[in-house]
């Protein structure tokens, strides 16, 4: 039997697909922020020494008016800032060296004494002691930013350039570069009836956003590989979110009110009606659906959303796509003939699904698509981007102005850098919100299509 499972889970071709080894942290950590490098060498060293020198020969050529302690002192200081734990030790004691060597290089004039030459010890001392904090925080920072990077890579995984018969490209770009995730997600999942595409944004900032981004992917993934309706994936996704709610405020509850030992039981069978209340009942809140984790109610996971696009490329069927769209700004089709937007469909963000006025999922759109043409998604951080003046970033109109003085514009690599740049230009840099873009065809040589044997 195992070994039945190992063939079915072969890669179409017959052979393992050699991953990229995962590139793991420097051993000198600290190495990784030094910016003072020439050709590749760390030259952290240089700015203390020649300090130090600065000072002896000042020293030596001054009266007593100069105070050199007033000067050495620094030396330690600046390697701490700069440099690793040893190389502010060896500053240390080459400053103590030299204001001993030139403290008594005049025996009978000009002589600190030892109250000076204690000071400096225990200024280099302080140093020594204030770079070991300054290392052990960047080591820590450059940590939790590998546990970030981590995090990135496993919600926004990595694809091949070519996946699924698809060519793609995208760009994320996080609001808040410290946090390096958000809210934003996307996804290609080559499956037994076509290949599906998933982008979208989940409402609010943080873990809750990231949490929820997730559940959702975890979902699209599987459904998207075997339902054979792309409307199935679309409920799939939306009865996710409605869960994920449910989750969130039930722990919510729990957290506030500790449950009673026969509680548990209750809030799993409450879990299904909670659902379907909220399908049909309008919107109805779940039960615990107190605000956040604190009672503070600036959280409110329980009724977070996040507007997607789902699209299906059928396998047999070249000249379409499918789509579906939960609130969304509909996606550009954008082609040497000009650039046209999809329908904007009637689906409602997800988690929302019982605000509409009947219980059928939203409708699928089929739109035709022509060879050569690319299918352009993004997210908030696009369509909202605002100059000094406030005014919109012109999405729609840049990009055609672009593609009719060059229709290779339309290629993703070529699309999705023309509108980066464009957004960065728009607003300045700054980003007011989390920014994907991301853009998609049919590939013409398709390779690496993701499928495994039935």
């Amino acid at each position: 039997m195992s070994g039945v499972g190992r063939r079915t889970l072969r890669p179409v071709g017959g052979r393992r697909a050699r991953l990229p080894r995962p590139v793991g942290p420097p051993r000198d950590v600290v190495g990784r922020h030094q910016m003072l490098r020439v050709r590749g060498r760390t030259v952290t060293w240089l700015p203390p020494l020649l300090l130090l020198g600065a000072i002896t020969a000042i020293d030596f050529n001054t009266a007593g008016e100069f105070r050199m302690i007033s000067w050495v002192v620094l030396v330690p200081g600046i390697a701490a800032a700069i440099c690793g734990v040893w190389g502010t030790m060896v500053f240390a004691a080459l400053a103590l060296i030299t204001y001993f060597l030139a403290d008594t290089s005049w025996p009978d004039q000009y002589q600190s004494g030892l109250p000076d030459f204690i000071l400096v010890a225990v200024g280099g001392i302080l140093a020594v002691l204030a770079c070991e904090v300054r290392v052990r925080g960047e080591r820590r920072m450059l940590h939790m930013r590998d546990v970030a990077d981590t995090t990135r890579r496993t919600l926004l995984r990595p694809l091949p350039p070519v996946w699924g018969g698809l060519e793609h490209a995208e760009v994320y770009l996080a609001a808040d570069t410290e946090a390096r995730v958000g809210g934003d997600f996307y996804d290609i999942q080559p499956g037994l009836h076509g290949t599906r595409v998933l982008v979208g944004d989940v409402q609010g900032k943080g873990l809750g956003a990231v949490e929820a981004a997730a559940a959702l992917l975890g979902t699209f993934r599987e459904a998207a590989y075997h339902e054979p309706d792309l409307a199935t994936v679309a409920a799939r996704l939306e009865t996710r979110m409605l869960r994920h709610g449910v989750h969130l405020t039930a722990l919510a509850a729990a957290v506030e009110s500790p449950p009673a030992p026969q509680r548990p039981a209750r809030t799993l069978a409450r879990t299904d009606s909670n659902i379907s209340r909220r399908r049909g009942g309008r919107g109805a809140r779940p039960s615990g659906g107190r605000r956040g984790f604190d009672g503070s109610g600036l959280r409110d996971d329980g009724d977070r959303f996040a507007t997607a696009v789902l699209l299906g490329f059928p396998e047999h069927e070249d000249g379409v796509v499918e789509a579906v769209l939960f609130g969304h700004e509909p996606p550009l089709v954008v082609g040497p003939a000009g650039v046209r937007p999809l329908p904007p469909g009637d689906g409602l963000p997800l988690g929302l699904g019982s605000l509409a006025a009947d219980d059928d999922p939203p409708s699928v759109v089929r739109v035709p698509l022509a060879a050569g043409e690319t299918v352009l998604l993004t997210t908030d951080g696009v369509t909202e981007a605002r100059d000094a003046a406030g005014v919109f970033y012109a999405l729609a109109d840049e990009v055609a102005q672009a593609v009719a003085a060059d229709p290779g514009t339309a290629a993703p690599r070529r699309l999705v850098a023309f509108v980066r740049d464009g957004t960065l230009r728009h607003c300045g840099g700054r980003l007011a919100d989390d920014t994907t873009v991301f853009a998609v065809r049919r590939a013409e040589e398709p390779s690496g299509n993701g499928r495994l044997r039935s």
